[in-house]
């Protein structure tokens, strides 16, 4: 008989799918790919959600800030593309109240807008002090403000009072509670004014020499012609066509916001690259079931002259077009549940979710085939080459290891598969190297666990169950090590999803904390110290950040002379024109990880650096570095670099000196602290040490917070949808055997042995193992965890002790629970039945 591989591949496949004999490979690859796209459905959706609702913090999708009136190259463009834009102006002046009210006067951030403001994001305003804001599209009208509630309190004055400002006298119409496009730079640092760009000419405040920040925001609803204008306006900057203006958007303009979002996707994509892990075990379960149940139909196509390769043909045609099917069907499954998950989280995002992109249906499609293609071609080769003689000899043409080029094929095709689910060369590469390492250490010691287990139980001495279940083990090592591994892997990542959800999430929230500092104090005098520093402790604030504050410009690197046009970067251009804040410390801040170098205590000319500045100006370790420093000359050497988390909220700076103090240099002190909820404080403050510069972030980190939480829940409900699939590969993986377990019991039964002593012997033989993985998949798990934290989210981590011992426990618990559920029919199957069926 020869026929084509197509039409073997069609004739198998339809009997096949008669016999029920691809059920299992068909609800594995189908499961596999409705859990990925479902969380890629859901996953691409929110992540659109949450950076459309954090576009908020930068006022546009693009905003084009600069020290003079925004060029008209942008706005034509802008026009030409057909985007919407709104332009503000901000600057700080100083308010006061009319001598008739006291005169009272203070510093503040006042900003014009126009009617287009704002682009993204709603701005709320209260119209009585205690009442909570409420959204408006609204904008001050002409001859009006709107202001900050602490601005009110430190001049005295309420709602409906004039505020005056430069020449003109404006009415207090209505209190701002947030303002979307708020940011965290020195100018926010003052209350908030909110003027009409009407009312700008009349107050007089605009003059040459004024120190403005023009902000020309767009906004789009077609991410590709947004793209074009950001990539029109980059291109004008980088070439210098324009000068003192630079481009901000998600991934430059708002570190505090851009490193929060990174993160989110981050966990997002690891709980996908776990739940791609737990597909990849399930379909190798499956697909080596499948191949035990074919090594006779292959023997009899050899038998009746099918060739080695058209059989192979036929098997990777069936795999393929099974393959394709089951994840057609996966994706259509997928579709479905993500709608569930929209559901549940309808108030996740403050307005409805973007469409899904085309993206995940390509990217399931892609999961399945390779899944079936990665783990499915070792027994398609097996099946090919299986002998005629198996016909009449069953021990023949087994199930045998791979060969080492299919381990590679499999694995090269693993690591793509990961690779494309993480969507992050670092986080893949720790993820891929991490469980790539993971499974030769599992083989290896399981191996070793194995050839000592004989050894280290006394049959002489040992209760008959354990005697049977240790030569259970022990007479099959290479199903043993299969086993365990397996059972790692799947555990390795139940491991990591328990402390993705715990400890990993525990630790970003500590980053920014919900008592983050919210209040910023600038300019507090050395004489003032003690008093301010008192004043804070009598208010109830017993913790706070306090620094000293050192205005630097960098001026000399290894003795030579610096300017901005030794550099090709905007940013590093920026960085040389201006002052620094540098600040000094005996201890390193312990919100700041050293991560080059050593930070040692009093150390003299020395600094610390924040690696990110280091790496903008070409520094290293060892660089002299020289500042004026009010006319001083200071120059150190760079002995440590830090690593600063500019999304926790609190005091950072560039450039640190390891000393308590720096005699004879002019310096101011910071504070950073939460303030307390006592009317009036910030007033009092104010009122005592009237030079200082107050900053309120309440609003700034109310949205980080919001963002942090949204993100936070999503992966909590994903945790648990991945959870489950865990356990499904965990149960699939101790059953797997069913029928080998189930011929060697009845032939013990047979033998005589009692249902007793089965189950000693069977729940001995699925704890040990049991324990074995648990035990190995938390170790390896606690280092894939560190290197995440560290490589990948950015903040320090360190795992419990506890952790492998309580993960050995509980592997040994699943191993038992799935045992009972999946095995409990295995001890009740007649021994007459059971012999029948290995007799056929």
């Amino acid at each position: 008989m020869n026929i084509s591989a197509w039409t073997l591949g069609w004739r198998t496949l339809w009997r096949d799918v008669r016999a029920g004999e691809l059920r299992l490979l068909i609800v594995a690859v189908t499961l596999a790919v409705a859990a990925l796209t479902s969380v890629g459905f859901f996953s691409d959706r929110l992540q659109s959600g949450l950076q459309r609702d954090a576009l908020q913090l930068l006022g546009g999708d693009v905003v084009i800030v600069s020290d003079n009136a925004t060029p008209d190259t942008f706005v034509q463009e802008a026009k030409r593309l057909g985007l919407r834009s709104a332009a503000t102006l901000s600057f700080p002046t100083m308010a006061r109240a009319s001598d008739a009210q006291g005169g009272e006067s203070k510093l503040v951030a006042l900003k014009s807008v126009d009617g287009s403001y704002p682009l993204r994001g709603q701005l709320q305003v209260a119209t009585q002090t205690a009442q909570p804001g409420a959204a408006t599209k609204d904008i001050p009208a002409a001859g009006e403000a709107w202001a900050d509630a602490p601005l009110l309190e430190s001049l005295g004055i309420a709602l409906s009072d004039t505020l005056l400002l430069g020449d003109a006298s404006l009415k207090i119409t209505r209190i701002i509670t947030l303002e979307p496009d708020r940011g965290a730079g020195f100018m926010s640092f003052a209350p908030r004014v909110l003027i009409n760009a009407q009312d700008l000419t009349a107050t007089g405040l605009v003059q040459p020499a004024s120190r403005i920040t023009y902000r020309f925001a767009v906004a789009g609803d077609v991410p590709r012609v947004v793209q074009q204008f950001k990539d029109f306006a980059t291109q004008l900057v980088d070439g210098h066509e324009v000068r003192g203006v630079r481009v901000e958007s998600l991934d430059s303009g708002r570190p505090e916001m851009h490193q929060t979002l990174v993160r989110a996707q981050n966990f997002l994509n690891l709980v996908a690259l776990l739940a791609a892990l737990l597909s990849a075990v399930a379909v190798a379960l499956a697909a080596r079931g499948f191949a035990n149940e074919h090594l006779d139909a292959s023997a009899m196509l050899r038998v009746l002259g099918q060739s080695q390769r058209t059989i192979a043909w036929a098997y990777a045609i069936e795999f393929a077009l099974i393959g394709l099917f089951a994840s057609l069907l996966g994706v259509a499954l997928g579709f479905a549940v993500h709608y569930v998950f929209v559901w549940m989280f309808s108030g996740l995002v403050n307005a409805v979710l973007p469409a899904a992109t085309f993206w995940p249906v390509l990217f399931g499609l892609g999961v399945g085939l390779t899944l079936m293609f990665a783990f499915g071609l070792p027994p398609v080769l097996q099946l090919a080459q299986v002998p005629p003689l198996r016909v009449i000899r069953r021990d023949l043409g087994g199930f045998k290891p791979a060969s080492l080029f299919v381990l590679g094929l499999g694995m090269v095709g693993f690591a793509v598969l990961l690779m494309a689910v993480s969507r992050d060369l670092k986080l893949g590469g720790i993820a891929v190297g991490g469980f790539a390492a993971a499974v030769v250490v599992f083989a290896a010691l399981a191996w070793l666990a194995v050839k000592a287990l004989r050894r280290l139980v006394n049959e002489a001495t040992a209760p008959r169950w354990l005697v049977l279940a240790t030569r259970q083990i022990s007479a099959r090592p290479a199903y043993a090590v299969v086993q365990v591994s397996s059972l790692a892997v799947g555990l390795l990542a139940l491991v990591l999803l328990v402390l993705l959800r715990t400890d990993l999430i525990s630790s970003w929230q500590k980053a920014t904390p919900p008592d983050a500092p919210n209040r910023f104090v600038i300019n507090v005098l050395p004489e003032q110290a003690e008093g301010f520093q008192n004043a804070l402790k009598q208010a109830g604030v017993q913790k706070f950040d306090w620094y000293p504050m050192i205005r630097g410009r960098l001026v000399a690197v290894n003795g030579k002379d610096v300017s901005p046009d030794d550099y090709a970067e905007d940013r590093a251009k920026r960085l040389v024109d201006r002052e620094f804040n540098l600040s000094n410390a005996a201890q390193p801040p312990e919100h700041n990880m050293i991560v080059g170098g050593v930070w040692k205590a009093e150390e003299q000319g020395a600094m610390s650096v924040e690696e990110g500045i280091a790496t903008t100006l070409g520094l290293k370790l060892g660089d002299m570095l020289r500042f004026d420093i009010g006319g001083i000359q200071n120059e150190a050497k760079i002995t440590s670099l830090r690593k600063v988390d500019w999304a926790s909220m609190r005091a950072n700076f560039f450039v640190m000196y390891p000393v308590a103090n720096l005699p004879d240099v002019p310096a101011t002190y910071l504070a950073a602290y939460r303030a307390p909820d006592k009317q009036g404080f910030d007033n009092a403050l104010v009122h005592e040490f009237p030079n200082i510069t107050n900053v309120d972030l309440s609003a700034t980190l109310q949205q980080v917070q919001t963002v942090l939480g949204q993100v936070i829940r999503a992966v909590e409900f994903l945790f648990g949808f991945t959870l489950a699939a865990g356990l499904v590969v965990l149960f699939a993986a101790v059953t797997a055997t069913r029928e080998e377990r189930a011929r060697e019991f009845a032939i013990m039964r047979a033998m005589g042995a009692r249902g007793r002593l089965l189950r000693q012997v069977q729940r001995a033989e699925l704890a040990g193992v049991g324990l074995l993985a648990g035990f190995l998949a938390s170790v390896v798990a606690v280092a894939v965890g560190w290197a995440l934290a560290r490589y990948v989210f950015d903040f320090s981590w360190s795992a419990p002790l506890w952790v492998p011992f309580v993960g050995a426990v509980c592997g040994a618990l699943l191993a038992l629970a799935a045992g009972w559920w999946g095995l409990r029919e295995v001890l009740r199957r007649p021994v007459v039945d059971t012999l029948r069926r290995a007799a056929q």
